[in-house]
């Protein structure tokens, strides 16, 4: 399929886009850059560690192939056992060191399965979350609002549909809880055309820079201490029991026994776990729980 090509060629381009943005809000701090290839897979894996704002983003793209489709796609396209596939993506992952930025994670993907005699199957997949750690509600408004005005050519009910998406998606069912305050998930995209699916997915892919740099901006000096970085810590355990329980991205990595490096990039490099944590009842930590985490339409 030669719309292969052209996928790629954009997500390329994104991936150098969002290195260029994230290494100027963290004066200048560069990704190195890791090219990698295996006997089914290759890509590029751009990582920045230890910056003053970032202490780890990584913008990931991989190319994957073989003749058998794993049971993490199968699982939701039981017709499709025993096609072989392509699949291509970029994805997003950043955890800033300061507490009162949040994390945030994107990513666009493609997947074309084959078979001899039948007609190929395509769709697109992808979105944008974030997670904050100390909640506010003019940062989340303008994650959402960014979002609904992203899907708003689209349809008027796309940001509603992809939002809902991405709540039920990012919920970690053992804790009962969100991961983070949502932001647009949407899989299995393949209809009205494949004009249509890239074009919404491009759309998902540039416009996730508007909904996080100023976020970014705006709480990167904010102060902070010990306090606060142990809640970080904290509640990035949430972040690493997620992607590894539940992320499909994760266990389709795992599966099809991808580059374990590039899998496991979206797990930050330091987290904690604590006994039975329960934060004081007027705290700014408390008010995470109850004011951020618990579904709501934050454009009402």
């Amino acid at each position: 399929m030669s719309n292969i090509y052209i996928i790629e060629k954009f997500l390329l381009k994104l991936q150098n886009k969002i290195c260029n943005v994230l290494t100027k809000e963290d004066n200048n701090k560069e990704f190195k850059i890791d090219k990698w290839s295996s006997i089914n897979s290759n890509g590029q894996s751009c990582v920045l560690n230890n910056g003053k704002v970032f202490e780890q983003a990584a913008v990931n793209y991989s190319y994957i192939h073989n003749y058998i489709l794993p049971q993490s796609a199968t699982s939701y396209h039981i017709k499709l056992l025993g096609y072989s596939f392509k699949a291509l993506g970029l994805s997003v992952i950043v955890h800033p060191f300061n507490p009162y930025v949040p994390t945030s994670h994107a990513n666009i993907r493609f997947f074309l399965a084959e078979k001899p005699d039948d007609k190929p199957v395509w769709w697109f997949g992808g979105g944008f979350d974030m997670t904050p750690f100390y909640g506010f509600k003019e940062d989340v408004v303008h994650w959402h609002k960014t979002a609904f005005d992203i899907c708003l050519p689209f349809g008027k009910f796309v940001y509603h549909k992809y939002k809902k998406w991405c709540d039920e998606y990012f919920y970690i069912k053992h804790r009962k809880e969100q991961r983070g305050i949502g932001g647009l998930f949407f899989d299995d995209l393949n209809k009205p055309s494949f004009e249509y699916c890239f074009k919404f997915s491009k759309a998902v892919g540039n416009g996730f820079l508007a909904a996080y740099q100023p976020i970014v901006a705006r709480r990167k000096n904010h102060p902070w201490g010990e306090r606060e970085r142990q809640f970080q810590l904290y509640r990035r355990g949430r972040y690493v029991e997620f992607n590894l329980i539940y992320d499909r991205g994760t266990i389709f990595g795992l599966q099809t026994n991808g580059r374990i490096e590039s899998i496991l990039l979206s797990i930050p490099p330091l987290v904690r776990w604590e006994y039975n944590y329960k934060p004081d009842k007027n705290s700014a930590e408390a008010s995470l729980y109850r004011d951020f985490l618990p579904i709501k339409n934050w454009l009402a």
